[in-house]
């Protein structure tokens, strides 16, 4: 049995998805107003293609060129990091996007992250790479939840300027 395919390569990719899409994002909504992300943050239109790039060579770098247990973990760490940059935008304080903006970026995001696992698989590591996509399917429930946050935030002042307007046309 090839090393790439044993059963704890399954297990770590899940594990890393997981992180990427569940424990992140928690993590990053929890401490939001926290003042390191204002130091740490970057804009979305840098977070994204960053995180895209550490994501796809974490990912595809063990399919291509062998490496070790401290290259594995060192590019672990690399992507939980740009993970966090990726979430500041959708959840953090330093450049958060609006919400049709936040809709945008995960939407987008989803599927991008998704082609290093697919590469994955047509290296032969079905194992692994279905359980990353398995993993980061949160994601998807992610970006529904801001959407639906942003539509009901958006009715919410519509009805708003709207009962507020009658007062202020009854009451002149």
């Amino acid at each position: 049995m090839d090393h790439a395919s044993m059963p704890w390569d399954t297990a770590a990719m899940a594990a890393s998805g997981f992180t990427l899409s569940v424990v992140e994002p928690l993590l990053v909504a929890a401490t939001r107003h926290r003042r390191w992300w204002r130091r740490l943050g970057l804009p979305a239109h840098v977070a994204l293609p960053v995180f895209l790039l550490v994501h796809a060579a974490a990912v595809l770098g063990p399919c291509l060129v062998p490496v070790g247990t401290v290259v594995r973990i060192a590019a672990e760490a690399a992507v939980l990091a740009a993970g966090v940059w990726f979430w500041l935008p959708v959840m953090g304080e330093p450049h958060r996007l609006s919400g049709p903006g936040r809709c945008l970026y995960v939407f987008v995001a989803a599927p991008l992250l998704d082609l290093p696992a697919v590469g994955v698989i047509a290296a032969g590591r079905t194992g692994p790479g279905l359980a990353m996509i398995a993993a980061m399917l949160p994601i998807g429930l992610c970006a529904m939840t801001t959407t639906w946050t942003w539509i009901t935030a958006e009715e919410s002042r519509a009805a708003a300027a709207a009962v507020g307007g009658g007062r202020t046309r009854s009451g002149a």
